[in-house]
């Protein structure tokens, strides 16, 4: 099974660089009159006094969703592995190793965080720190449910309604639009070049469900917790009929790369070229850009 550390690494984000689509900040809503607030997160009610002026995000996910709702101007540091947007102020913070004493020292009035590594949560509520610990996701209405919350917590509720109803929008259309024979086409998501994949109890694995398709690694997935490591021999003998490269930026994999692979040039992905070069970030991460990767998918299952 993967080891958790590089499993983590691969699901939050694998390479440097993004683009720039959505990184703007809006202006901070002028509704402060809203706080005090509470919301829950995985470590239960937060209240907020007053609307966050410095917010540290440890979760690259969160980052993209804070940016997106308007919350950008707020966010005052964000982990080593928040790439996007550009102007998002990166440190040398870490998500996976986390140190209490050198978040506080950017004086945070909110904290948000994936994971509970190092029981960061309990050290940080020792130092009267805010913090809302969102995990990661398993489905996309968990996705909609973090935009929610992050609005109200951060003073941008209804940004964040219209931000959900625009992913929910782009996703349904997505999805409208490949033909009706796609139901019951196999896909195979590939991790690393190692090919560990990821099923259908998976937060990718809902968005491919969404279309109808069938998951590979279903199977083996049930004893490996969502995150199979295959053997090629059994992904050529599946025959998928779409493979999404999630390893593209880590590890400089390709159409051409997989074609390469001892019999990958017979599997019907690579001969109907139907294999989705992903970018990274955005096929690991729950944030507001599942729309583009559902529209990506979309079009790969159009040709």
């Amino acid at each position: 099974m993967l080891p958790a550390l590089l499993l983590a690494l691969l699901l939050a984000v694998t390479a440097c660089g993004g683009g720039d689509s959505g990184s703007g900040s809006a202006a901070e809503s002028s509704d402060s009159a809203a706080f005090p607030v509470t919301v829950t997160g995985s470590n239960g009610e937060v209240t907020l006094e007053e609307q966050p002026e410095s917010i540290v995000s440890l979760s690259p996910s969160a980052t993209e969703m804070l940016f997106a709702i308007g919350a950008g101007d707020q966010v005052k540091a964000v982990d080593d592995y928040s790439n996007f947007p550009e102007d998002a102020p990166v440190t040398d913070l870490s998500g996976f190793t986390p140190n209490a004493e050198a978040i506080a020292g950017y004086e945070p009035d909110l904290v948000v965080l994936s994971n509970d590594q190092n029981g960061i949560v309990d050290a940080l509520d020792a130092l009267a720190v805010p913090t809302l610990l969102l995990e990661a996701a398993v489905g996309v209405d968990d996705t909609y449910a973090q935009i929610e919350t992050l609005g109200e917590a951060t003073g941008h509720p209804e940004e964040a309604g219209e931000v959900v109803a625009e992913v929910q929008e782009r996703i349904t259309e997505a999805v409208e639009s490949v033909p009706d024979d796609v139901e019951g086409m196999t896909v195979y998501h590939e991790l690393g070049p190692e090919l560990y994949s990821a099923d259908s109890s998976t937060f990718v694995g809902s968005i491919y469900a969404m279309f109808g398709l069938e998951n590979i690694a279903d199977g083996p997935g049930e004893a490996a917790g969502g995150y199979p490591q295959l053997s090629p021999e059994y992904v050529v003998s599946e025959a998928p009929d779409l493979i999404v490269l999630a390893d593209t930026k880590c590890c400089e994999q390709s159409a051409a790369t997989v074609a390469q692979r001892p019999a990958f040039a017979t599997v019907p992905a690579v001969t109907e070229r139907r294999v989705l070069e992903a970018d990274d970030d955005i096929a690991s991460r729950w944030g507001p850009r599942i729309a583009d990767f559902a529209e990506a998918v979309a079009e790969s299952l159009q040709g």
